[in-house]
């Protein structure tokens, strides 16, 4: 006799999902139908996922549906790819990493991550990892950048401990998305958060001075102080998809402060006269990097339409 049950994905390895319930883990296979129905997504069931599976007579587990989600993180599969990889649901917050050196993060990646959580209404908080590496000036030039965007930036030293407390403080009794690049020190992090845990950790490689993959699923880790995070392999890019050009500009934070003061409200930001976005990029209200993004985000946009 079947014994249907709930419970909420930890990990999930495309083959294997391990979800969490009532009565303690268990390892589950997807019913064929969800694959199907998740046909323009590579992931029908991703970490987070409140799902409901059955126990067969075998003692075999199997996910036969997914309840719906409250939001997501998503990002296009590949490059100009019509399908979409879903990194995680169900989120609280979402954590993007970053580092300006050892390895250096890409702005636009940061932006990219930022636009998609500001779309499914994700508060997001930046951390500028591996500080104790990194120049004063150029962490100060980035924490201006991403404050004056709006969003938290906390600067983090697994090595030393500063702002661990800080960032503990944001997962608690929450489900966090932690993110970024490979090398930039996610699991270390998670690890100096929570020393219980049993996060693999990698050191850089000196050749090329990129992250070497500690992360090979995501995976969902429950927290000593309550809440949860949730810890992803290194994303090399962070294509967007299902976002308008015309509503593209309205996930800038900054830009949606002054975007009615332009003389066109159908304006694009991007040539016409009396646009007050770029007239606040001129004055340094907007940094120009995150324009500079936004711009290439709706040329990379052009080209996947194509």
């Amino acid at each position: 006799m079947e014994q249907t049950f709930s419970g909420i994905v930890t990990r999930a390895t495309g083959s294997w999902y391990d979800v969490a319930t009532a009565t303690g883990p268990v390892r589950c296979r997807i019913r064929g139908r969800l694959r199907l129905k998740g046909a323009r997504t590579t992931s029908p069931v991703v970490v987070g996922d409140r799902v409901k599976c059955e126990r067969d007579d075998n003692g075999d587990y199997t996910i036969v549906s997914v309840e719906p989600r409250h939001n997501y993180v998503i990002r296009r599969a590949s490059n100009l790819s019509k399908e979409s990889h879903i990194i995680a649901a169900n989120i609280d917050r979402a954590i993007v990493l970053a580092t300006l050196q050892q390895p250096a993060t890409p702005p636009e990646f940061v932006d990219r991550f930022l636009v998609t959580c500001e779309a499914y209404k994700i508060p997001a908080t930046v951390v500028l990892s591996k500080c104790d590496l990194q120049e004063p000036e150029a962490m100060a030039h980035f924490r201006a950048i991403y404050e004056g965007a709006g969003y938290p930036v906390i600067e983090v030293s697994t090595r030393t401990g500063q702002g661990v407390e800080e960032v503990r403080a944001q997962l608690a009794g929450r489900t966090t998305l932690l993110s970024g690049n490979s090398g930039v020190g996610k699991s270390s992090l998670i690890a100096a958060i929570d020393p219980t845990l049993d996060i693999r950790t990698g050191e850089i490689s000196e050749s090329h001075l990129k992250g070497r993959h500690t992360t090979t699923f995501s995976t969902m880790y429950p927290l000593l102080g309550g809440g949860a995070v949730i810890d992803t392999p290194g994303i090399k890019g962070f294509g967007l998809i299902d976002i308008d050009d015309g509503e593209l500009w309205h996930y800038f934070p900054e830009m949606m402060r002054v975007g009615h003061d332009c003389r066109f409200y159908n304006c694009t930001h991007t040539h016409e006269p009396g646009c007050a976005v770029e007239e606040a990029v001129r004055q340094g209200i907007i940094a120009p990097q995150r324009y500079e993004s936004y711009l290439k985000m709706l040329d990379d946009d052009e080209k996947y339409r194509k």
